[in-house]
């Protein structure tokens, strides 16, 4: 760290006063610059908490997204473990000598700083006081309200690698103890809906245990990870999958570890039936009638291993099922030398754009709704600002999307309608999640207020690392 005077006075000031004693000094001396250090790293890491607090506040960023810590600030020591251990970088800060959450939104869970707390003053919770969480309710084995419909993964607010994989592998071994004998071929054991981690670890260990069983996933292998952005950095601690082994990366690109989950599947010959969206689950005399866009399976037990993030949440307009209408940005370079129109607001949608306007030749538009970009860090307004004035993205806020047209949109902008000259459409609209689908199976969902679920283990790793969960 470099040296700062004002610090240093501040630290001379910050000394108590004793009298003077030329012994008491000569002991005291060797220690002094490992105190000056010692206070000067964490004056510096509340300097830095205030502006990164004083950002959040700004962009109305201010509650967490998902599972997070709350400080006991009567136990809080303020030694700055839990800031350091935190994966995710200035999640935790240090103000007035205690521990605080300064950046909310990019929690996501890890619980690496419980872990590292050596005053047992944090604890992880589901939702705040002003704002809830739905949770749906496991009991201990992972089985819902509904007998014989199992939840695993993101979907129970657990997101992390190898909390969905232990989650899986757990949920099928209890669903295998509860299996009665029966030699119906008509029926399934197990249906697996969802090919995240907790799913992939699930099918592995329904195959070891030898179950009848299917596995569907409404988009592509890897769950929520197939949605990150190219190249983005995920880090977790080992982890065992049934028949594969053991996975001893702790830090891999997107691209490699959709890799390894396609190695594993090649390896084991596991089949996934991907791009098959479940429509409804239905209870029957013996099992469950579960209906997909392309069939119907019947099965004894369901077990859900769906993210939280759901379906993305569409236009809703003529044209949008047109196959140049994508709902995330996965490589920038794919649209180079192209006209892109984005639809959004948010960070996801404004990170999109700025990424689409590096690319060589493409003309890029912004599509919003309101007249303002609310809930969106600094940077991010700051970034779409400056990419605006240089004449590299086209802003059209309080606008919206009529109809898509092959080679350009019909674009709404206050009360004129025009067509705008177009080859790919990026909606960055958040999704819908998957509570909705839930009820419709009678399965409860807890709001959730600031507590811990009472039936599903937290499992914190130290350097966990999964990144989003978050909708736009």
């Amino acid at each position: 760290m470099p040296f700062d005077p004002a610090v240093f006075a501040d630290a001379l000031a910050a000394l108590p006063k004793l009298p003077f004693d030329t012994a008491a000094l000569a002991y005291a001396l060797p220690a002094l610059p490992i105190w000056l250090s010692y206070w000067a790293r964490h004056r510096a890491i509340e300097r830095k908490s205030h502006t990164i607090l004083e950002d959040a506040r700004d962009a109305g960023l201010t509650e967490p997204n998902s599972l997070h810590p709350v400080i006991d600030t009567a136990k809080c020591i303020g030694c700055s473990a839990c800031v350091l251990a935190c994966p995710e970088g200035d999640v935790l800060g240090l103000l007035e000598g205690k521990a605080t959450l300064i950046d909310p939104t990019r929690c996501i869970g890890h619980g690496a700083c419980q872990q590292a707390c050596p005053a047992d003053a944090l604890s992880l919770v589901f939702g705040t006081a002003t704002r809830g969480i739905d949770i749906p309710f496991v009991s201990p084995d992972f089985e819902t309200n509904v007998p014989g419909i199992y939840l695993a993964g993101e979907i129970g607010g657990m997101g992390l690698i190898r909390n969905a994989v232990k989650q899986g592998t757990e949920a099928v071994d209890a669903i295998a103890a509860a299996n009665e004998a029966d030699d119906a071929h008509d029926m399934l054991d197990l249906m697996i809906v969802g090919a995240g981690p907790a799913g992939i670890a699930a099918s592995l260990r329904a195959m070891e245990l030898g179950l009848r069983f299917e596995t569907v996933e409404q988009d592509s292998l890897g769950g929520t990870v197939a949605h990150f952005p190219r190249n983005k950095l995920i880090m977790t601690a080992p982890v065992k999958l049934p028949i594969f082994g053991e996975l001893r990366f702790r830090e891999i690109r997107k691209e490699a570890l959709l890799g390894i989950w396609q190695d594993v599947i090649e390896r084991t010959g596991l089949h996934i039936r991907c791009n098959e969206k479940v429509v409804d689950v239905t209870p029957g005399n013996r099992g469950f009638t579960v209906r997909t866009a392309n069939g119907v399976y019947r099965a004894r037990r369901v077990l859900l291993a769906i993210g939280r993030r759901g379906t993305p949440r569409k236009l809703g307009v003529p044209g949008e099922e047109r196959s140049n209408v994508v709902y995330r940005l996965t490589d920038p370079a794919q649209y180079a030398g192209r006209r892109v129109l984005i639809v959004g607001g948010g960070d996801s949608a404004i990170e999109a754009a700025v990424a689409l306007a590096d690319q060589p030749g493409t003309q890029v538009t912004l599509s919003y709704r309101r007249d303002a970009f609310n809930r969106t860090r600094r940077q991010n307004r700051d970034a779409i600002a400056a990419a605006a004035a240089a004449g590299l993205v086209t802003l059209y806020l309080q606008s919206s999307v009529e109809e898509v047209r092959h080679g350009a949109i019909s674009l709404r902008h206050h009360a004129e309608l025009f067509d705008l000259p177009n080859d790919d459409v990026i909606v960055c609209a958040g999704g819908e999640l998957s509570t909705g689908l839930l009820q419709s199976m009678g399965i409860r969902v807890e709001r959730r207020f600031g507590t811990a679920s009472p039936a599903i283990a937290i499992d914190p790793v130290n350097a966990t690392k999964e990144a989003n969960l978050q909708a736009a």
